[in-house]
């Protein structure tokens, strides 16, 4: 047995001993780092460096010898609630523009309180520069939920993220003027695009690519088809998987499967004509945060299926596809942790950040 896999194995008894966290067969859950607490955001540099954002207000490079480097720079941000500094996207083209992407809780603007805000900036050194805010939501309000917050970017030139209905699902989620409960696509430059699907509609805001949803906090495009998948929070219950369409309308809170928290019935029903329905949904909700689409050849059980985070039960969901359904979903790791974001890196192995416990990778006990 080579020293790396023996480690693994420490890393993985540890774990089983201490309670942490149920084992799957010939995977080794390997400690990346656990000096963020609060991850919210992993992604990577073309050195194959990890950035990873701290719900708390920190953003940070881990070195290729595990060492946690601050990086100066940022904004303003308001850490209330669920708002804090969110995700983290590097461009596609990094190494040619050196572009990265960050989502945080701006109170820049106007009302009391915050919003979510995108903003583009470089790095130089371990310092952001050339800063630019490329879009914020407005009004701000000092309720401290569902600001969103999850960025693509499709490598065809457009940038898209969530902004979820920010506790007002009277007002925001179906209003085309109003920010909240939707999906927008900028240019990677903070541009509107031209074919953007409410450009021509009359006091509408033309980010807007879709609408209707609560909270989506996992967002991916599909490897293959190119399409963005996401999954949104619903209240209790009804957690949903839907495929982003331009212009359509995912029908929060007209439809749902959940009800209010106090078990009490809010949605007209489950499905209507001229709006999407989820491709799948949770009843008891899972509360689903982060999602990865599995290409790697290193976990062939799961390739080509997708795996969602839990924050309520602590575990990861297996959902095996076929085409664009979900066909069966598995528990993965039950008591892994709140899983706040799941990721694929460029090494092909699946990176997991974890509330409280930072963040590690599933390592396949033969690699």
């Amino acid at each position: 047995m080579t020293t790396t896999l023996r480690n693994s194995f420490i890393v993985i008894a540890a774990w089983l001993l201490s309670g942490s966290a149920q084992a799957e067969p010939g995977i080794v859950i390997e400690s990346v780092t656990e000096q963020v607490r609060s991850p919210w955001g992993i992604d990577w540099l073309p050195s194959g460096e990890m950035l990873v954002t701290d719900k708390k207000g920190g953003l940070y490079r881990l070195t290729s010898e595990r060492s946690l480097q601050a990086i100066s720079g940022l904004p303003e941000i308001d850490v209330n609630g669920q708002g804090g500094l969110l995700d983290v996207a590097v461009h596609p083209d990094y190494a040619i523009n050196g572009w990265l992407y960050l989502s945080y809780s701006s109170p820049a603007g106007e009302g009391r309180g915050s919003n979510t805000a995108i903003m583009r900036a470089r790095l130089e050194g371990n310092a952001l520069v050339d800063a630019r805010v490329l879009y914020k939501a407005s009004p701000n309000t000092g309720r401290g939920q569902h600001y969103g917050s999850r960025i693509v970017l499709d490598g065809k030139g457009h940038l898209y993220f969530s902004i979820g209905d920010r506790g007002n699902r009277d007002e925001n989620p179906q209003s085309l003027s109003r920010d909240g409960g939707k999906i927008y696509r900028l240019t990677d430059d903070g541009a509107i695009p031209a074919d953007n699907p409410f450009v021509e509609r009359n006091q509408a805001l033309p980010a807007i690519y879709s609408l209707g949803h609560r909270n989506p906090q996992g967002m991916a495009m599909h490897p293959a088809t190119g399409a963005i998948w996401l999954h949104e929070h619903g209240p209790r219950g009804g957690d949903e998987i839907n495929i982003v369409k331009p212009g359509a309308n995912y029908g929060w809170p007209i439809l749902s499967y959940g009800v209010n928290y106090s078990g009490t019935e809010f949605a007209e029903g489950h499905t209507r004509e001229g709006y999407e329905s989820p491709i799948h949904y949770w009843v008891p909700s899972i509360a689903p945060s982060g999602m990865a689409f599995v290409t790697s050849d290193r976990y062939p059980a799961w390739q080509g299926h997708l795996l969602v985070g839990s924050l309520k039960f602590g575990y990861i969901e297996l959902c095996r596809l076929q085409g664009n359904q979900v066909v069966a979903t598995e528990k993965l790791f039950e008591g892994i942790g709140r899983v706040r974001d799941i990721k694929q890196g460029p090494d092909g192995f699946i990176y997991v950040a974890t509330e409280n416990k930072g963040i590690v990778r599933l390592v396949p006990a033969e690699g």
